[in-house]
């Protein structure tokens, strides 16, 4: 299918799905790169979704031919590189992860990964020297990388448990830090180039940032089997021992879990955007289903019960698209607000939650093979529902700015 014929074929890309046709944003050229998507993986990774969701292996043979799509930057919507070049849109950013995650919520993790979480490490913690060197190898894949923090014994409260130590020393080759310590579920580790690796200063006790070659003396990866859920993407368990890290590998703008949090504050609107994403691809194959199904001699459609359940559906996945592209608005003015993306976080992920049920609901029986895509997102929700900051830590972020006052535990 060619992309005209994609777009010929629909008056929208995303027609009832995006109800009120916040798509309307877009310009022009951002819905030509965003068709190109949509035919690739129409075309070239949803068939080959369910054989490799069951296995809990990544297709690899997509990577590439992703990457090859020129989606972080496309030099038709920014120009070439250079003093002249205009940053896409956070809108077409926003919708390239929706239409990612409403085809699978791996492919849309493997590329946040990289055009997300990295991005934004470099983006946020690195001097203007080090964005000059880094960026563009960012943004053409040329430098892949993972975003490292989470540990085995802290998650939510990785604030004040991060564990993993850095020591600074002189030697013969100038200021050097030793890592030692532990991450987990670093999603695409085993293919990146460097670690993005947070760890706490032993001078200090102020959190630090180092970009570690992957393949570094003292790095050890193992993946990370028996997952319910993300199956296709690629969790690792890191073991840092006695990692040597020069000091103009460490990320110069990181100096306190301050800095970190910012990095946060700017990645969970990400989130919130392939929650919405996944809540539509889950309404958009139970729609698909029950106009297809018959029970009593009639399209499942056709009865009430099944209709109230598509509503419901239907208004879920508007009200979070209206969220997160309010807040994208907001971002593009430059507002950061720590409640802001943990209410977007918070409230995408809990519509998400209900819409995968109900389309469980709806294809009945059916709905727990992998054939009708439903039970790939059902599965997939529950990963996403707490990666990034859980429910109840988005709940506190947010109950702080109301009250004034700070729930969390010390």
């Amino acid at each position: 299918m060619s992309l005209e014929t994609a777009v010929a074929a629909q008056e929208r890309l995303y027609g009832v799905c995006d109800y009120y046709d916040a798509e309307s944003l877009l310009t022009a050229g951002e819905r030509r790169v965003l068709g190109r998507l949509r035919v690739f993986l129409d075309e070239q990774a949803r068939p080959l979704l369910a054989e490799y969701w069951e296995r809990g292996d990544f297709p690899d043979q997509l990577a590439q031919p992703l990457i090859d799509l020129d989606l972080m930057e496309p030099v038709e919507l920014t120009g070439a590189p250079g003093a002249e070049q205009t940053p896409a849109r956070g809108i077409y950013q926003g919708f390239r992860i929706f239409e990612l995650a409403r085809t699978d919520a791996s492919l849309a993790t493997f590329y946040t990964a990289q055009a997300g979480l990295f991005r934004t490490a470099i983006r946020v913690g690195a001097s203007a020297e080090q964005q000059a060197e880094w960026m563009p190898k960012v943004i053409d894949f040329s430098l892949k990388g993972v975003f490292s923090l989470t540990e085995p014994e802290s998650g939510s409260d990785i604030a004040g448990g991060l564990s993993t130590s850095a020591r600074r020393e002189k030697d013969g080759e100038g200021d050097t830090w030793i890592l030692d310590g532990a991450k987990r579920w670093i999603g695409g580790a085993a293919s990146a180039d460097v670690l993005a690796v947070f760890a706490r200063d032993e001078a200090d006790g102020q959190v630090k940032a180092f970009l570690v070659e992957r393949e570094a003396a003292g790095v050890a990866l193992e993946k990370i089997h028996g997952k319910t859920a993300l199956r296709m993407m690629q969790n690792a368990d890191i073991t840092l021992t006695g990692v040597r890290v020069p000091e103009s590998m460490r990320l110069h703008n990181v100096n306190s879990f301050r800095d970190v949090a910012a990095m946060l504050r700017a990645m969970r609107s990400d989130v919130a955007w392939i929650a919405t994403g996944i809540a539509a691809g889950a309404f958009e194959a139970a729609l698909r289903y029950v106009k297809e199904r018959q029970q009593f001699g009639r399209p499942l459609g056709s009865f009430q019960l099944v209709q109230e359940k598509l509503a419901r559906m239907l208004g879920n996945v508007t009200s979070a698209l209206s969220l997160v592209v309010r807040l994208t608005e907001q971002q593009a003015k430059g507002i950061y607000r720590d409640q802001d993306s943990a209410l977007a976080k918070m409230q995408t992920s809990l519509l998400m939650r209900e819409t995968v049920a109900l389309a469980r609901e709806v294809v009945g029986g059916n709905g727990i093979t992998l054939e009708t895509d439903v039970a790939r997102f059902h599965a997939d929700a529950e990963a996403v529902y707490s990666y990034e900051g859980t429910h109840e830590i988005n709940a506190l972020i947010i109950g702080r700015a109301l009250t004034g006052e700070s729930a969390f535990t010390r």
